[in-house]
């Protein structure tokens, strides 16, 4: 049985993917290792699964002034001797990174060792931890056709990114018993991140009774953000946050309002929904969600309003839009030939192993 170890962390986005590509794996017959940081948040996700995990020093490799640069290269040197280390002796057949700092000295260890290694870029540029990987890297997979103007001609591949194969298996009955809605009117699903989002929330609920009379809503509000003011309105229920029904409500859902993270949209075109993206403003973030946003934007995918621009009355007219032209959102995510991230990756995984 050939090895394959995987890679990646720092972000939850760094590790679903990840996650996503481990039955395809198993099913393809490779023995599955995990190499992350000591305490991030892969750690938990990736033993949940029973795969082995082995933590090594990482660092943040900063562009701005931080006291932490100064020992944090001493960490991913150090994190590097160990990667070279953990491969020889696992003896991989490949390596496969979803990137974050943790990755980068596992991929370059891979490189001084001579075992092939394929990395994903989630986002329109390249972060600067992949910037640094993509040289030790065979082939570079990403989910946008700009994308591939960021990286060397010979690497890059559009893949899309791999979702988890649960969200393409709810069940929507369920969604309304859990929710208690009718579904006699379109549902809208709204989702602002984990942490949710003023912005949208405050939107949304100004324009809620207007919108009422037209949808259903699902709001997922994010921690600490519910307004009980709400409580029992018709048609309105709201959630802190929802993990193990989520399948059943995008599969109930007609319309999505979402963040415009990589993962979040590749999802949102798997599931061909419908969706309004409100991507993080770059105040926020290095304005990778709006390029995201624009992306899907230009290919027909989606709706965009920046976050600066929202409020009640611009959100409910690009909800009453999208709901009117929801057939040609829903062609053009069909026709993008997307839906096949895991297959297309398994398959250059196969193609590349050592």
């Amino acid at each position: 049985m050939k090895k394959i170890i995987l890679t990646g962390g720092g972000t939850a986005g760094h590790v679903t993917p990840n996650l996503a590509l481990l039955p395809a794996l198993k099913e393809a017959g490779y023995e599955v290792e995990y190499i992350g940081s000591y305490n991030g948040i892969e750690r938990s996700l990736i033993e949940k699964e029973g795969i082995p995990y082995h933590g090594i020093s990482s660092g943040k490799l900063r562009r701005y002034f931080d006291w932490k640069n100064f020992s944090d290269p001493f960490r991913v040197i150090h994190g590097y001797g160990q990667a070279r280390s953990l491969i020889k002796k696992i003896k991989p057949a490949i390596i496969f990174s979803k990137g974050g700092f943790v990755s980068v000295p596992v991929v370059l260890a891979a490189k001084s060792l001579h075992i092939p290694a394929i990395i994903h870029e989630s986002d329109m540029t390249p972060g600067l931890a992949n910037r640094i990987a993509m040289r030790g890297a065979v082939k570079i997979c990403c989910n946008f056709p700009e994308t591939l103007k960021y990286l060397p001609e010979d690497k890059g591949v559009v893949t899309g990114s791999p979702i988890r194969q649960q969200l393409l298996h709810g069940d929507s009955q369920k969604a309304l018993e859990f929710t208690g809605l009718s579904g006699e009117k379109p549902i809208l699903l709204i989702i602002g991140g984990s942490l949710g989002s003023v912005f949208i929330n405050n939107a949304v609920r100004g324009a809620v009774d207007e919108l009422l009379e037209r949808f259903e809503i699902i709001h997922l509000c994010g921690k600490g953000n519910l307004d009980h003011s709400l409580d029992g309105k018709k048609g309105y229920v709201q959630y802190e946050y929802i993990s193990k029904e989520l399948p059943d409500l995008f599969a109930a859902a007609d319309l999505v309002i979402s963040r415009a993270g990589a993962n979040a949209i590749c999802e949102l075109l798997a599931l061909h929904k419908p969706n309004i993206l409100i991507p993080l403003s770059k105040n926020a973030s290095r304005g990778d969600q709006i390029l995201n946003a624009n992306s899907f934007k230009k290919q027909g995918f989606s709706y965009v309003i920046e976050e600066e621009q929202v409020n009640e009355k611009t959100l409910s007219e690009a909800i009453h839009y999208v709901s009117d032209h929801a057939e040609e959102y829903k062609k053009a995510m069909t026709d993008s030939g997307q839906m096949d991230s895991i297959a297309k990756i398994v398959d250059l995984i196969k193609q590349y192993s050592k």
